[in-house]
């Protein structure tokens, strides 16, 4: 049982994948960062000084100036804005994966049309298909006219 274990982890696409989701999970702090650090100040400036993680509604009777205030005294809250944060994030996230995709099928339809390198040519008198290169068809002997490309 260990030794299929094993076989099974060292698969390719079981590496690939765990290689995916680590790098996943790196961008994903990443893109958080950008949304929590650089993005939300401005739109929160731009709406009058907002604090996105401080947008939350108290599902209990009381007034808290904050979220961590609000939590600290254990009132259940629904944190809008946090979840706004992660709105964006996953916009963010969603766009970059869709240009990646973008690329990567644009390179898979360059690949595709790539015109194939002749390698084969018809006999003239019996129709085999023979090495470009032949001077004599291997199934009925003809000769045949060396081309000028081969």
């Amino acid at each position: 049982m260990l030794e299929e274990f094993k076989k099974f982890i060292m698969r390719g696409n079981v590496m690939d994948m765990a290689v995916g989701i680590i790098i996943g999970a790196a961008f994903g702090t990443v893109v958080q960062s950008l949304v929590d650090d650089i993005i939300m100040p401005p739109i929160g400036m731009l709406l009058g000084g907002v604090d996105f993680s401080n947008l939350f509604i108290t599902l209990r009777p009381g007034s808290y100036a904050t979220l961590a205030e609000a939590q600290g005294a254990g009132a259940a809250t629904i944190n809008y804005g946090l979840f706004l944060s992660s709105i964006i994030t996953f916009l963010i996230v969603g766009f970059a994966v869709f240009l990646v995709v973008k690329a990567v099928n644009r390179l898979q339809r360059e690949e595709e049309e790539a015109p194939a390198v002749l390698t084969i040519k018809k006999c003239p008198e019996c129709l085999s298909e023979i090495p470009l290169e032949a001077r004599r068809c291997a199934f009925c002997t003809s000769v045949l006219e060396v081309s000028s490309s081969a």
